[in-house]
């Protein structure tokens, strides 16, 4: 599979076949994030919790918004300094049903402090809570809450980079290109007088155009390609199966709403994901390049790389992420 790694044009001169990050050979394939089973999460399953003990400056379970217990958020400040900091705003996976703003996952994202990052870190309501698009209003709402109180924990709401990782990685990717749409910025989540766009993003193997999940992991021999049944995450994530509500789908996808001014997005993933075929990285990143230009995006693609591959966790590839949140928030 070919694909350009960081800017430029897809399949042309700086395509690389075989390769991973920025021309680093072959990288094989690595068993996930400790404790994330392949497929579909269990009835029951939950995400182990991250030890946040070390981190010294911190602001636990801040509520942002009142319409739900789970509207809250993690603050995390770099050891010295007065700020305001620019915020690295962490948006958990799991499917859209498990997971929390405080599992395993955010300690990748913890090394963001020694770069001078704050982390926000945010609880959303899950798919068994509310469905499409509250989740994604909720994201909203803690950027907006962030312009209107971010201030008074040294934060610059200003210079804000949504990331994430699976459905994690479509919440990033859907605040990269959504800024003003207003089915998404909810008035009775609060602070309806700010905006809650963005000035970077990082979409880690994220989905981006659900209708077309089963078609590629079939081209790839992978699966189980079973994004199409009722009990699917993305079914219970917008209510009803994808095949019966297409013009939902394509409101909860990405590849959507790309437009000329959109913020810069780093877009990363696996050959060999399983889960979330890598397609939908590169079509998204093609339509990014074919819609607005090439500056737009960087592309990374990990050969050999499963889903929640730990290389995306790795402290090369960390370096690489926030290389590119530097060029564009600080």
């Amino acid at each position: 599979m070919e694909a350009s790694i960081g800017p430029g044009v897809l399949g042309g001169p700086r395509g690389l076949r075989g390769t991973g990050m920025n021309g680093m050979p072959d990288i094989p394939g690595m068993p996930g994030m400790p404790g994330m089973p392949p497929g579909p999460p269990p009835p029951g399953f939950e995400l182990p919790q991250a030890d946040v003990s070390h981190v010294a400056r911190k602001h636990l379970d801040v509520v942002y918004a009142n319409a739900s217990p789970n509207h809250l958020l993690d603050i995390y400040l770099p050891d010295t300094g007065e700020g305001p900091f620019p915020i690295i705003l962490h948006l958990h996976g799991g499917a859209f049903e498990i997971g929390g703003r405080r599992d395993l996952h955010v300690l990748s994202w913890l090394r963001g402090l020694d770069y001078g990052y704050a982390l926000v870190s945010v609880e959303y309501r899950l798919s068994g809570e509310a469905i499409f698009p509250a989740g994604l209003q909720d994201a909203k709402a803690a950027v907006r809450w962030l312009r209107a109180r971010g201030s008074e924990y040294g934060l610059d709401a200003d210079r804000v980079a949504a990331v994430g990782g699976s459905s994690g990685g479509n919440y990033a990717a859907m605040l990269c290109v959504t800024a003003g749409e207003a089915l998404f910025d909810d008035p009775a989540l609060g602070n309806s007088e700010y905006a809650s766009d963005i000035q970077a993003a990082v979409d880690m193997f994220g989905p981006t155009d659900f209708l077309k999940m089963d078609e590629h992991l079939t081209a790839n021999d992978l699966g189980p390609a079973d994004h199409s049944e009722g009990t699917s995450p993305e079914a219970r994530y917008l209510g009803a199966p994808i095949t019966e509500v297409p013009d939902k789908v394509r409101l909860a996808s990405p590849i959507t709403y790309i437009h000329k001014g959109m913020p810069p997005i780093l877009i990363q993933h696996g050959t060999a994901d399983s889960t979330v075929p890598v397609q939908q990285s590169i079509e998204f990143a093609r339509a990014i390049e074919e819609r607005v230009g090439p500056d737009r995006f960087e592309l990374d693609i990990f050969e050999g790389g499963v889903h929640d591959d730990l290389v995306f966790d790795s402290e090369e590839n960390m370096d690489r992420v926030f290389d590119f949140l530097d060029r564009y928030l600080k």
